[in-house]
């Protein structure tokens, strides 16, 4: 039986405090075979939001589960009404210098691979290679019924055809592309099917409640195997997806760099928590290593 997903989390212990000093971090990465595990503050200087920073979107929206979604037609328009319009927005997003300077480093050989459990695709899109999407992408949908896979760009077309005029103002967009709207607003919003064998279609992502593929979770564990450390980027480390690395990691004596402004689950598990704007962070840490960000001058 599946519980509802942990969606917040409070620390229960002193924690150490974060420490704005990049040296250790700088040193791990001049050693290589870095694995970076990011989460959705990497991506707020994009413009998209985190889900529990300063302001994160879970004070005001509860994300989608599976068994929400799978439970039955309403559910379903109001997640694809919000999800069309938040696509507007979210599929235009933008690498920013956070995800430039990990790009950057792969290119310098420093990284043994990326983890992001973002579904926004800003790694791959800065240059970023070896990127495992724990949790999927939003720019894939696959039908329930028939496993067939397209891409978001053509589901977004037939969406619009289908629902000329869908024009509502939202109040926010979130972290998994959700946009805040009410029930009024989306009821008249039309559900388009599968085009191959007229099957419910879902996103290519993790929802709340669902399990990560364990394939996926088996290629993620031996890239920490891999890894001579891990450094976690923007992530509170809530979920138990992405803190069972950090943990893996810790158990076998690989140090844990964490860099988030706010104090994480994993806390306990590393060297330190630098607490600092990513962007920033990455950059100072891409000039001491001389590492180029430009990605015609790495070539």
């Amino acid at each position: 039986m599946r519980t509802r997903p942990t969606l917040s989390w409070t620390p229960t212990e002193d924690l150490p405090p974060g420490t704005t000093d990049l040296g250790p971090v700088a040193d791990a990465l001049a050693a290589g075979k870095v694995l970076v595990l990011s989460g959705a503050g990497i991506s707020t200087e994009s413009g998209i939001p985190d889900y529990r920073g300063e302001g994160g979107s879970l004070s005001r929206h509860t994300p989608m589960t599976y068994q929400d979604f799978i439970g039955g037609t309403q559910a379903r328009r109001r997640y694809w009404a919000r999800s069309h319009l938040g696509w507007r927005t979210f599929g235009r997003a933008l690498p920013n210098a956070g995800h430039g300077a990990v790009a950057a480093f792969g290119r310098h050989g420093l990284l043994g691979g990326v983890i992001t459990q973002n579904v926004d695709g800003l790694h791959q899109a800065a240059g970023s290679e070896r990127v495992v999407e724990l949790h999927g992408s939003l720019s894939r949908v696959v039908c329930l019924s028939c496993q067939a896979v397209s891409t978001r760009h053509e589901l977004a077309g037939r969406l619009e055809r289908a629902n000329q005029g869908f024009e509502p103002v939202a109040a926010g967009i979130n972290p998994d592309g959700d946009a805040d709207l009410t029930d009024e607003q989306v009821v008249d919003f039309q559900v388009v099917p599968c085009t191959v064998c007229g099957g419910v279609l879902k996103p290519d992502v993790v929802f709340f409640g669902e399990s990560v593929p364990p394939r996926r979770v088996e290629h993620c564990r031996t890239l920490v195997r891999e890894a001579s450390s891990v450094l976690v980027l923007g992530s509170s480390l809530t979920v138990m997806s992405g803190l069972r690395f950090v943990r893996q990691a810790a158990e076998a004596g690989k140090p844990v760099f964490i860099i988030n402004r706010d104090p994480t689950r994993g806390d306990r598990h590393a060297v330190s928590r630098v607490a600092l704007p990513l962007g920033m962070a990455l950059t100072s840490l891409a000039g001491r290593l001389d590492v180029p960000l430009d990605a015609r001058r790495a070539s």
